[in-house]
C-alpha cells in the first residue's frame, strides 16, 4: 500500500475542487494540495456560464483563465415579450478549465482516474490501496440526493455546432421560450463562440429527470432549421440534470453527505435554487475558504457547515419561488413566470441570480399580475397546496 501526505486533501476535480485548489494555490502557496478526480480529466464535459454581475473582481480574476467565450449582454425571448440586457454574460468549457488548473498546480499534486472507497477526517483511501494522509480533506465530489431535499428537475442536452455558413448572433440568448413547450417549461439557450460556430441547449425545467435524448437531439436540429441554420457538424456534446429545489430538511441531507469533514460545491448544496447553476456559490466559498487563518480539518469542517447553513437561510425567497413554478403553475405555462420575471428592472435580475435578492426585490418580483393561478399560489404561501416531490439519485439515473 502506497501513502501519500499533504496539507489539504480535495476529493473530486469538478468546478467547485478546481476552484478551491486554484484559489489556495494563489493564496497559500506553502500549502501542499493533492486534487482526486475519479475521472480522467479534470472539470468533466461541461459548459459553466456565469453573469459579470455574479462575482467580484477577485472571482473574476479567479476565473478568466477558463473563460471561453465573453460577451457584452445577452437576448431573452417569450411568446409575448423579447429583451435585449446589457449585463455581461462569459461562458467557460471543461478544456480550458482542465488545463488552468494542471498550469497551476504541481503535476504530482493531481491524482486523476482514481476513486474513491473512504474519507475521514484526516485520511482518504483510494480504490487501488493508495492511502492518503492530510491535514484536511474537503469533499467536492457533487451532490448526494437521497430524498432530504425536494422539487423538481433542470435537465438539459447541448450541442456544440459549426454551421455552414454564420449564424449572424452577437450575443448569447440565454432563454428562447417562443419554442414548442414541451415536458414542462422548455426553452432553448444558444452560445455564439464563432462566427459559424455556437453552442445549441435544449433545456427543461421538468417534473421528471428522464431525458430522452434522440427527442432532444431532433430538437435541436429542428431549432437550428428554424434560425436558418445548417449544422455541418457536432463537435461536442453534453447532457445533464440538476436539482431545482423548492423544500428539504436541511440538517438531513448535511448529515447524509458525509461525516466530520469539510464539504464543498453542490455536495454541500451551493448552488441556486432555482436555476440550479453553481458559479457564483463554487467561486465565493474558494475565495473564502482560501482566506481561512485556520486549515487544519476542524476547523475547515466548522467552515463549511456554516457556510453551507447560511446559503439555505439566505435563500428561502429562492425555494418558494421554485415552489410557485413547480406546484401552483401548469406545467406547459410555467414559461409565463420567466417571462413576467424578465419585465423587471435590470439590476434586480442581476441581484437574483447573484443570489442576492433584496427585500424590495422580493417585493417587486410578486407585484402585479400573477403569472401562476392565485388558488395555487395562495396554497403553495400557506404550505397546503401540492406536495413536492423528494429528490433522489436513484430518479436521475432512470
Amino acid at each position: 500500500m502506497s501513502i501519500r501526505h499533504a496539507d489539504i486533501a480535495i476529493l473530486g476535480g469538478g468546478l467547485a475542487g478546481g476552484l478551491i485548489a486554484l484559489a489556495l494555490r494563489k493564496a497559500r502557496p506553502d500549502c501542499t494540495l493533492l486534487l482526486v478526480e475519479q475521472d480522467h480529466v479534470l472539470g468533466g464535459n461541461h459548459v459553466w456560464s456565469f453573469f459579470g454581475s455574479d462575482v467580484g473582481k477577485a472571482g473574476r480574476e479567479l476565473l478568466a483563465p477558463m473563460v471561453d467565450g465573453a460577451w457584452s449582454g445577452y437576448s431573452v425571448r417569450f411568446p409575448q415579450y423579447r429583451r435585449d440586457l446589457s449585463t455581461s454574460y462569459y461562458s467557460m468549457t471543461s478544456a480550458r478549465f482542465d488545463a488552468t488548473v494542471r498550469a497551476a498546480l504541481p503535476a504530482d499534486a493531481i491524482v486523476t482516474g482514481a476513486r474513491v472507497l473512504a474519507a475521514g477526517t484526516g485520511a482518504v483511501t483510494l480504490a487501488d490501496g493508495t492511502r492518503i494522509e492530510a491535514g484536511a480533506v474537503v469533499d467536492a465530489r457533487g451532490i448526494r440526493l437521497q430524498g432530504q431535499l425536494s422539487g423538481g428537475w433542470q435537465k438539459f442536452l447541448g450541442q456544440r455546432v459549426k454551421l455552414a455558413q454564420p449564424h449572424g448572433l452577437i450575443k448569447p440568448i440565454v432563454m428562447d421560450a417562443t419554442v414548442e413547450q414541451v415536458d414542462g417549461y422548455r426553452f432553448v439557450y444558444c452560445l455564439p463562440f464563432g462566427d459559424d460556430e455556437i453552442f445549441i441547449e435544449d433545456t427543461y425545467y421538468a417534473d421528471s429527470p428522464v431525458i430522452d435524448h434522440p427527442a432532444l437531439v431532433a430538437r435541436i436540429a429542428d431549432y437550428a432549421r428554424s434560425q436558418g441554420w445548417s449544422i455541418v457538424e457536432v463537435l461536442h456534446e453534453e447532457q445533464g440534470v440538476l436539482p431545482v429545489v423548492s423544500a428539504g430538511d436541511w440538517d438531513a441531507f448535511w448529515r447524509s453527505s458525509g461525516g466530520q469533514i469539510a464539504r464543498a460545491g453542490t455536495r454541500a448544496g451551493l448552488f441556486h435554487p432555482v436555476t440550479s447553476y453553481s458559479v457564483p456559490e463554487a467561486v465565493r466559498f474558494a475565495l473564502a475558504l482560501a482566506q481561512q487563518p485556520d486549515l487544519t480539518h476542524e476547523a475547515l469542517a466548522s467552515f463549511s457547515e456554516s457556510w453551507a447553513k447560511r446559503h439555505w437561510q439566505r435563500n428561502s425567497f429562492g425555494r418558494l419561488l421554485s415552489a410557485m413554478l413547480f406546484q401552483a403553475a401548469e406545467p406547459l405555462a410555467r414559461y409565463r413566470m420567466m417571462e413576467h420575471f424578465y419585465r423587471l428592472d435590470t439590476r434586480l435580475i442581476e441581484r437574483f441570480y447573484a443570489g442576492r435578492s433584496s427585500l424590495l426585490d422580493r417585493a417587486r418580483i410578486f407585484v402585479g399580475r400573477p403569472p401562476v393561478p392565485i388558488s395555487r399560489a395562495l396554497a403553495v404561501l400557506a404550505g397546503s397546496g401540492a406536495r413536492p416531490r423528494p429528490l433522489t439519485l436513484a430518479g436521475m439515473r432512470k
